[in-house]
């Protein structure tokens, strides 16, 4: 006995087999396999990460400031902008004398001292007297980072997203400093005393191996410049592996 055939254009999903799935919708959830490879600005995760690493790194910054200029040269030091700009208007380098003389204050023998300094430049004291310079470059900055962080990095990765808040939070930290009082307080002096060998002076003064005065917002910008690097040479192993794997896929197939 033989099976009726099939009438023309009707009964192919009987015939055949199965039923081919159903297209994806566009609300379908993006796989935590490949959530990865998600650009971090589709991520609320992501921007969480970036937002409070930025506010911690403000905070953490503001309020090292604030501590040490009330308690390292004995008696609270209060610089305003006022003072600062009368000063500077004849010599910016000379904003130091707002600062009472006093002994440095010692974290870590050898290792760390605390001593008020009021930097009119940049990082390690460059560029005096450009305050305005610094803050529009300090503007452009910022903004790369964000961009930096929405298109360059991927959902997951939230070590770079951290990263990019430690230097957006010591950015705007330093920021703050310039257009609230016209200088960047700063106190942390690590390796004091700590000089090269043989008499050499690659960094200048007295041979130190590190002789600037800093604060955590330059800690937190060196922190995170090393973070993002170790992200690069780890996203790039990661891509060079995956871009094996695709070749060796297509040969197989061929």
């Amino acid at each position: 006995m033989t099976q009726p055939a099939d009438k023309p254009g009707g009964g192919g999903d009987q015939a055949g087999g199965p039923p081919p799935p159903p297209p994806p919708t566009a609300a379908a959830t993006v796989p935590a396999s490949l959530e990865r490879w998600t650009p971090a600005a589709g991520s609320r995760s992501a921007w969480l990460v970036l937002l409070v690493a930025t506010a911690a790194s403000i905070a953490l910054d503001l309020g090292t400031k604030w501590l040490a200029f009330e308690r390292v040269a004995g008696t609270p030091v209060h610089v305003t902008r006022e003072d600062v700009m009368a000063i500077s208007a004849s010599d910016a380098r000379n904003v130091g004398m707002l600062i009472p003389p006093h002994e440095p204050v010692v974290a870590a023998p050898g290792v760390l001292e605390f001593t008020l300094v009021l930097n009119p430049g940049a990082v390690f004291g460059m560029g005096p007297g450009q305050r305005w310079f610094f803050v529009g470059f300090t503007l452009i900055a910022l903004g790369f980072g964000v961009w930096m962080f929405a298109k360059w990095t991927r959902a997951r990765d939230h070590w770079a997203h951290a990263a990019i808040g430690m230097l957006l939070g010591g950015g705007l930290g330093n920021l703050y400093d310039r257009l609230t009082i016209g200088v960047v307080r700063d106190f942390l002096h690590p390796l004091p005393g700590l000089k090269w060998p043989f008499g050499l002076r690659p960094l200048g003064g007295n041979g130190e191996i590190w002789p600037y005065v800093s604060n955590v917002a330059d800690a937190l910008l060196l922190v995170g410049i090393v973070i993002l690097l170790g992200y690069l040479y780890r996203r790039e192993r990661e891509e060079r592996a995956a871009t094996t794997a695709r070749g060796r896929g297509e040969k197989e197939k061929a």
